[in-house]
C-alpha cells in the first residue's frame, strides 16, 4: 500500500480538505476519496519513511529494473491480468522510490494507457530501449517475452560496465594512496628536513629537495588558492564535458587512448549488437532499432556512424553494406550482419556478435590488468625514489662536508 496526500472539496460545506489516504495507486486513492463523499482535486504519493539522506542515496538500480522485468514477465506468462501483475510486483519491491513509480504506472494503466506509454513518463528510470521493447511486445502480444529480453539485455550491459569499473578500481586506489603518501611526505616530512639545515652555514640543499620544498611551502601557504583553482577547473571541465564539443572530444579520446581504446571499441560493439539483436528479435523495425541504438550506445562518433548507416538503409542498402569500411565499426560486425541477412537470422547473428565482443571485453580487461600492475609498481617506485632522494641527499651532503672538515 502507498500513502497519498490529497486535497479534496466537501460538497456539503464547500470546504477544502487536506489529508492522507493509503491505496495501491492514484486511481484507487481517488476512488476511495470519492467513496468518502469528497471530490478529489489533487492526489500525490508520499513516503513517510523517507528522509533527506534516503532521498539522496536511494536510487533505482539496474538490479531493481531487471527484477521488475522478470517478475512482471513471469506473472503475465502465468495468465494474470497486467494491472494485477503490476500490483503484485509493487508489493514485492523493497525500493520505496521505485514502489511510488510503479504505483503511478498502475494508475496510468488503469486509466487506459498502454504500459509502454505509462513507463515512458519516467525516462530517468526506463530508457528508450526498455520502452520500445515493451511497446513491441504489446503490439505482437508477447509482452512477457519482451520483458524477459529487456531483463537479459540490461543484465549483460550492467555486467560489462561492472567489469570495466572493476578494472579501473585497482589502479585508482593505488594512485590515490600514492598521492596521499607523497602529499604527507612533502607537506610534513620535508619541512622538518629544512628546519634541520637552516642553522647550519654553507649548506646548500640538493636541487630536487629545493623543488619539493618550494611546492610544500607554496601549498601550505596558499592551499586556498589551489583549492579555488581546482574547483574552477572541475566546474568548467564538467560543464564543457556536457556540451557537444566536449563530448565529441572525450569520446574520441576514449577510442584512441593507448591500451584502453580497443577496450572501449569492443564494449561499444557489444552494446550495439546486444541492443540491436534484442530489439530486432522483439519485432522492432530495423530503422527504429538503429535510431534507438544510436542513442543507447553512448558515443557520439559511433552514434553518427549508425545514423549514416540508417540513411543508407532507408535508401535500400543492407545494414551490413552500410557499415562496411566504417572507421568506427570493427570489421567483424558487418561481416556477421551480412551472414545474418543472407541466412534470414539477423537477430541471432547480432546476439552471437554481442556474445563474442563481451568475451573480448573480458579478455581485454585481463590484459590491461596484467600490463598496468607492473607499470603502477614502477610509478610507485619512482615516486618513492624521488621522496627518499629529497630527504637523504642533504644528509649525505652534510656527512660529506663533515668528513672533509675532519680531514
Amino acid at each position: 500500500m502507498i500513502t497519498f496526500k490529497y486535497t479534496a472539496i466537501d460538497p456539503a460545506s464547500n470546504e477544502r480538505i487536506k489529508s492522507e489516504i493509503q491505496a495501491d495507486s492514484e486511481l484507487s486513492a481517488a476512488k476511495a476519496i470519492k467513496k468518502q463523499g469528497f471530490a478529489p482535486i489533487e492526489v500525490t504519493p508520499i513516503d513517510k519513511e523517507s528522509n533527506l539522506l534516503g532521498k539522496i542515496f536511494q536510487r533505482i538500480s539496474t538490479k531493481d529494473r531487471v527484477l521488475f522485468s522478470r517478475q512482471l514477465a513471469t506473472l503475465i506468462n502465468a495468465g494474470l491480468p497486467l494491472v494485477q501483475s503490476l500490483h503484485n510486483v509493487m508489493e514485492q519491491t523493497s525500493n520505496k522510490k521505485f514502489k511510488l513509480i510503479i504505483a503511478q504506472v498502475i494508475g496510468d494503466v488503469e486509466g487506459g494507457q498502454p504500459l509502454s506509454k505509462a513507463l515512458a513518463a519516467f525516462p530517468q528510470v526506463f530508457d528508450e530501449v526498455f520502452i520500445n521493447l515493451v511497446a513491441a511486445g504489446e503490439v505482437s502480444g508477447t509482452l512477457d517475452v519482451s520483458l524477459q529480453r529487456v531483463a537479459d539485455q540490461q543484465e549483460k550491459q550492467a555486467e560489462i560496465i561492472s567489469k570495466v569499473r572493476g578494472a579501473m578500481a585497482y589502479p585508482s586506489v593505488v594512485v590515490m594512496v600514492m598521492v596521499l603518501v607523497v602529499g604527507f611526505m612533502v607537506l610534513n616530512v620535508l619541512p622538518q628536513v629544512e628546519k634541520i639545515y637552516q642553522d647550519i652555514p654553507n649548506v646548500k640543499l640538493p636541487f630536487i629537495t629545493r623543488i619539493l620544498l618550494s611546492v610544500s611551502n607554496f601549498t601550505r601557504k596558499y592551499w586556498w588558492v589551489e583549492l579555488v583553482v581546482l574547483s574552477i577547473l572541475v566546474f568548467f571541465t564538467t560543464r564543457w564535458a556536457r556540451t557537444l564539443g566536449g563530448k565529441t572530444a572525450i569520446d574520441a579520446v576514449k577510442l584512441r587512448a593507448p591500451l584502453f581504446g580497443q577496450l572501449f571499441f569492443k564494449m561499444y560493439m557489444a552494446r550495439f549488437a546486444r541492443i540491436g539483436g534484442t530489439m530486432v528479435a522483439s519485432g522492432v523495425p530495423l530503422l527504429q532499432t538503429l535510431s534507438v541504438t544510436a542513442k543507447a550506445v553512448n558515443n557520439v562518433h559511433i552514434a553518427a556512424s549508425i545514423q549514416k548507416a540508417s540513411e543508407k538503409v532507408k535508401g535500400g542498402k543492407a545494414l551490413s553494406e552500410a557499415l562496411t569500411d566504417d572507421p568506427y565499426f570493427l570489421p567483424l560486425v558487418p561481416n556477421m550482419l551480412k551472414i545474418g541477412e543472407q541466412s534470414g537470422q539477423l537477430e541471432q547473428m547480432m546476439v552471437k556478435t554481442a556474445d563474442y565482443y563481451e568475451k573480448e571485453v573480458d579478455n581485454q580487461i585481463k590484459t590491461i590488468s596484467t600490463i598496468i600492475e607492473p607499470f603502477l609498481m614502477i610509478l610507485l617506485g619512482a615516486a618513492a625514489l624521488i621522496i627518499v632522494a629529497a630527504v637523504l641527499l642533504p644528509i649525505y651532503g652534510l656527512a660529506g662536508q663533515e668528513g672533509g672538515l675532519a680531514r
